[in-house]
């Protein structure tokens, strides 16, 4: 029975999810700090306290969307859903995880704890007011790596790159818009409604968007100035464009709901994702690094 619990626990805690965190990271790999061990301690102690945070986020969000979720075909399966986890031990787990954060935090100072914080306000926010308001409830998933980002510069510190802003907030926004899509025509109560058309369009739109700002970061004079006078990152296009190719075939195909399975599930899109983090990462580190 305890083993059941504690699996079940586990499995709300959605652990595949803080890959995302990864955004936390981001700051610290790209202005050159992926070798320096101090630096380094610092951003995955932050990633740290997002994953908790984010789990904990999420035992909150299944608790207020427990009865939805029965009447969906996938969700029903959740932990809190199927009543394999009770809402008081959730409840519970989530506060202990929120202090857990908090204090993984404390160390990386006031405007990391401060962002942590904001985080944590957006979450609660997200879970009980704003889920349901049509692309309130997107542009708030995406704001949250926003936040992640400026966690991870906050932390080392490092002067955020304007462009690494424009490509994550772009990038979260397509994920986020594409997990809409296959859910369109089974929103629940606590879901917004998109037409089906809107979602096609949106997604379509920012596809190419983020395309093109990620295009235009790779020459920018600031990041090939930084690179050494070289634009040689732009050899990454073609991978970027791969994957987002990919993404959006998958998205129509299979109707793919949660982007972390998907990139885990398909070889294709991870093998395009895990060759642009070596391309990208040999460019930047033979090239002294951008910040």
């Amino acid at each position: 029975m305890l083993g059941k619990g504690i699996s079940a626990l586990v499995r709300a805690l959605r652990p595949r999810h803080w890959l995302k965190n990864g955004f936390v990271l981001a700051p610290a790999v790209f202005a050159g700090h992926a070798f320096d061990p101090p630096a380094m301690v610092k951003a995955l102690t932050v990633a740290l306290a997002f994953c908790l945070a984010s789990s904990a986020g999420y035992l909150v969000n299944d608790v207020l969307d427990r009865e939805a979720d029965r009447n969906d075909p996938v969700k029903k399966r959740r932990p809190v859903a199927s009543g394999e986890l009770g809402i008081g031990i959730a409840l519970v787990w989530a506060a202990v995880l929120f202090a857990l954060a908090m204090a993984a935090s404390l160390r990386q100072g006031a405007l990391v704890v401060l962002a942590l914080v904001g985080y944590v306000v957006l979450t609660l926010l997200y879970s009980v007011l704003l889920k349901g308001v049509p692309v309130v409830d997107v542009m708030v998933l995406a704001t949250g790596f926003l936040i992640r980002l400026a966690a991870g510069a906050l932390a080392i510190p490092v002067v955020i790159s304007h462009w690494l802003v424009v490509c994550g907030f772009l990038l979260a926004l397509l994920l986020a818009f594409g997990k809409r899509l296959p859910e369109a025509d089974q929103a629940g109560s606590r879901s917004p409604h998109y037409p089906l058309s809107f979602l096609h369009d949106v997604v379509t739109m920012l596809a190419g968007v983020t395309l093109v700002a990620y295009t235009l970061y790779t020459v920018a004079p600031d990041t090939t100035a930084k690179l050494g006078g070289s634009n040689a990152l732009l050899l990454t296009v073609p991978l970027v464009l791969f994957g987002i190719l990919r993404y959006l075939l998958l998205l129509h195909r299979e109707g793919a709901q949660d982007p972390t399975a998907t990139l885990f599930r398909d070889r294709p899109l991870l093998a395009a994702v895990l060759l642009w983090i070596v391309t990208a990462g040999v460019i930047v580190y033979t090239s002294g690094g951008v910040r």
